[in-house]
């Protein structure tokens, strides 16, 4: 609603002045008359730089009240404890719209109960916020919601989030020391490049020296990141762009997705973390009452990996023919024999569910060990790389220093 700036006098002739939201003009004499003012000047208020709230601006207030996962798993676990206490879920959502630390997530609480004032069910409000909570988790509220075990349903979705939640932790604390090592040697090396190198190569013409192949490379690098610096950062850019494009196709993808498996050491701890996701995710889908081809469907689009979302879709096939589970598995380069034949001993048994549970528990465990082992690894070795680079540049620097004896000699 705008706002508008009055002036007006006060019944014993005082000047006061103000801003007030209205929907137009007369709205707002129609208001100072009530409140005993003679109106004198009514215009659209207009934001001194004085006044300018820089987080009202729409891309500064999404980021700055983004929603972010724990906000969801407290929401989550707060709405289980209210339906569990017998409170409807409607009023459940405006008491939790009062608790939420985010302005743009309050706004999505808001819209949900307006949806199930009009009669919608809370999977349905839900899924109109696609952003916030994704298939998984509309598809799990819904079965409990049919089983009428809704609250269970929610405290099993939180557990999950936390889960997830940890485990991406554990991913980053694991990639963080080489990412940052890697940006400094990028610091370092373009640094050399930019005011180290010039100085040499000044003395290197002042000598007159042959210069060998290695600083030749090293002077030609110096130019390029000097002379063409906007064309090493479009060049960088267009790549960043092209590699996210090809991503963004199946075909891309799944070629990505393929190497990123095959990477020593990285490659490892991806392949136990997507059995994790996979596991962990069918055996909470299938617990909740969502259908098994359902569930399938679900794991499919939600596994973040391309090879993944195939085995399923050839599972999915599978089940729809009335064959296992297992078979299309083994199929895929993904899970181990060991994963295979636990969830064949699960169909077997009619267990699938716990079994399951019980591959995304071990392969947790296993994900623990092997961020422990990654982190102890990669620290020494991020250490040499950064050592290979700096001597390789050292050396290439000072191999036509070598020859200046010879150069003196033949003066």
């Amino acid at each position: 609603m705008p706002e508008y700036s009055y002036e007006a006098l006060d019944r014993g002739g005082k000047q006061v002045k103000g801003t007030i939201s209205a929907p137009n003009e007369d709205v707002i004499v129609e208001k100072l008359h009530n409140m005993g003012y003679y109106p004198l000047k009514v215009v659209p208020h207009k934001v001194s730089a004085s006044e300018f709230d820089l987080l009202s601006l729409p891309i500064i207030k999404t980021w700055a009240h983004r929603i972010k996962t724990k906000h969801v798993m407290t929401f989550t676990r707060q709405l289980a404890t209210l339906i569990d206490a017998g409170l409807p879920i409607l009023r459940s959502l405006n008491i939790l719209t009062e608790q939420v630390e985010s302005v743009i997530f309050k706004e999505k609480i808001q819209a949900m109960a307006k949806e199930i004032e009009q009669g919608s069910t809370l999977s349905d409000a839900m899924s109109k916020h696609p952003k916030v909570f994704d298939k998984l988790y509309v598809n799990m509220v819904r079965a409990g919601e049919i089983g009428g075990v809704l609250e269970a349903v929610l405290n099993k979705i939180a557990e999950f989030l936390e889960k997830r939640q940890a485990l991406k932790g554990k991913v980053k604390s694991a990639m963080m020391y080489p990412v940052v090592v890697s940006f400094v040697a990028i610091g370092i090396v373009t640094f050399i490049l930019w005011k180290i190198i010039p100085k040499f190569v000044d003395i290197f013409d002042q000598l007159g020296a042959d210069l060998p192949g290695p600083t030749l490379i090293l002077v030609r690098a110096s130019e390029i990141v000097r002379e063409k610096t906007i064309y090493v950062v479009i060049g960088a850019v267009l790549l960043v762009v092209l590699v996210k494009q090809i991503n963004k196709n199946p075909q891309g993808k799944y070629f990505f997705d393929r190497m990123k498996l095959k990477i020593p050491l990285l490659g490892e701890l991806l392949r136990k973390i997507a059995i994790v996701r996979f596991a962990g995710t069918l055996a909470t889908l299938i617990t909740s009452g969502v259908p098994i081809l359902q569930a399938l469907d679900i794991v499919r689009d939600t596994s973040g990996n391309e090879v993944i979302s195939r085995a399923m879709a050839k599972v999915y096939e599978s089940i729809k023919d009335g064959d296992t589970i297992h078979e299309p598995l083994a199929e895929c380069e993904v899970f181990p024999p060991l994963v295979v034949h636990m969830v064949a001993v699960g169909e077997e048994t009619g267990a699938i569910d716990q079994m399951l549970q019980k591959v995304a528990e071990a392969y947790e465990r296993e994900v623990d060990d092997t961020v422990n082992a990654l982190t102890s690894i990669i620290e020494p070795l991020m250490i040499v790389f950064l050592g290979i680079i700096i001597g390789a540049i050292v050396i290439a620097l000072y191999l036509p220093l070598f020859n200046i004896p010879k150069i003196i000699g033949n003066q």
